[in-house]
């Protein structure tokens, strides 16, 4: 997947007064893992979309790069074995 750091800085909100400070869909108390979750499950685009009607194409799009983001910044230590 293309970079898209940086895309999702309007569309992704962490707030401690909104789920616990749980990375949400602005705007929405649709947490991001409910959108990571879903496509892991297969879920198409326009059929989250149609679960979630206030949610958007660049929503999800944001979620996504959002937790590549995330996960590109997490440090890796390997443990000799």
């Amino acid at each position: 997947m293309a970079s898209n750091t940086g895309n999702y800085h309007d569309r992704v909100t962490i707030d401690p007064n909104i789920l616990v400070g749980k990375p949400v869909i602005t705007g929405t108390r649709i947490p991001v893992s409910l959108i990571l979750n879903l496509i892991a499950h297969n879920r198409t685009f326009a059929q989250i979309i149609e679960d979630y009607p206030n949610l958007t194409v660049a929503d999800i799009k944001a979620a996504l790069a959002f937790a590549e983001d995330h996960v590109d910044r997490q440090d890796v230590f390997v443990r000799a074995s």
